[in-house]
């Protein structure tokens, strides 16, 4: 991770200014899932991941990607680009920003209930909140269509 002191002085102040410039959320009610061997789990990843096939995110896309469940890990691909990560480490192990790996064994060793037969990718560093608010809520429709229980976010 690239701390604001590693950067140009011009670039770790803009970052600095557009950081200070988001507004907090609000809180949402908590809501009890239920117990994790009796949960449908899906990802739902900013590293704006998609299929080679699948348009690719261009910066401040505020739209996202499905992935199936089945999805062969071979075939993603990251749009997110950012000098605030090594992406080598996605190169080695998708799993580091899609985990569907670990979701399949946690499923098959009984830990899980299931995984939902979608996930969904967003592009990541995303400054304006808002503009996400309509696709965020048609993914949350569409993750409780699926009997979603309990969502992984994998903030990239």
């Amino acid at each position: 991770m690239v701390r604001l002191s590693d950067l140009h002085p011009s670039e770790a102040e803009f970052i600095r200014g557009w950081a200070d410039s988001m507004r907090p959320l609000d809180p949402a009610p908590w809501v009890e899932p239920p117990p994790l061997r009796a949960a449908t789990v899906a990802i739902v990843s900013t590293a704006g991941l998609h299929r080679r096939d699948d348009a690719r995110f261009t910066p401040g896309a505020v739209d996202y990607r499905l992935l199936p469940a089945d999805v062969d890990v071979a075939d993603l691909v990251a749009s997110h680009v950012s000098t605030n990560f090594d992406r080598s480490a996605f190169q080695q192990d998708h799993n580091i920003w899609f985990p569907i790996d670990r979701l399949r064994e946690l499923a098959q060793a009984g830990r899980i209930g299931g995984i939902s037969p979608w996930h969904y990718s967003f592009m990541g560093a995303q400054p304006n909140h808002e503009a996400l608010a309509v696709t965020g809520e048609e993914v949350g429709r569409l993750l409780a269509a699926d009997g979603v229980d309990v969502v992984l976010l994998v903030p990239v």
